[in-house]
């Protein structure tokens, strides 16, 4: 890479803030069980802001959720800051094995996973999957 291109890319990431996390709730301990055992489809989503797999991610949940607004009415969407949770005792107990982790649960049951995966099409069959977990 040229060292021009270079300086200007990093000073266009730079100005254009930190990674949004999936829109949806901040991450608090009790958060996801609280969710869960409401009877709630929570699609969790283990990030970081510099996490270059985890913007691409961040941006197929935030197009798809914009293509059908059933997932956001339907499915509660959590995020973790793994630099803050990862050991988390939500991290601990689902076995998180890094950032970029995206997991479907309903009640006590894992419906998926994806993890370091940016694939619109695996990131939709999952958000699909939760969404018939939560309307069924």
């Amino acid at each position: 890479m040229k060292r021009r291109t270079f300086l200007t890319s990093s000073a266009a990431l730079s100005l254009a803030g930190p990674a949004l996390a999936v829109t949806g709730k901040d991450y608090r301990p009790g958060l996801v069980d609280e969710e869960l055992a409401a009877g709630k489809t929570v699609f969790v989503d283990f990030y970081t802001d510099w996490c270059t797999t985890c913007r691409a991610q961040e941006r197929a949940i935030t197009a798809l959720k914009a293509d059908n607004p059933a997932y956001a009415e339907s499915i509660v969407f959590v995020s973790v800051d793994w630099d803050q949770h990862s050991r988390s005792d939500l991290a601990v107990r689902l076995n998180i094995p890094r950032r970029s982790t995206l997991v479907a649960l309903k009640g006590d049951q894992e419906i998926g996973r994806i993890v370091a995966g940016t694939s619109k099409g695996k990131i939709q069959e999952l958000m699909d999957a939760a969404l018939a977990a939560a309307t069924a």
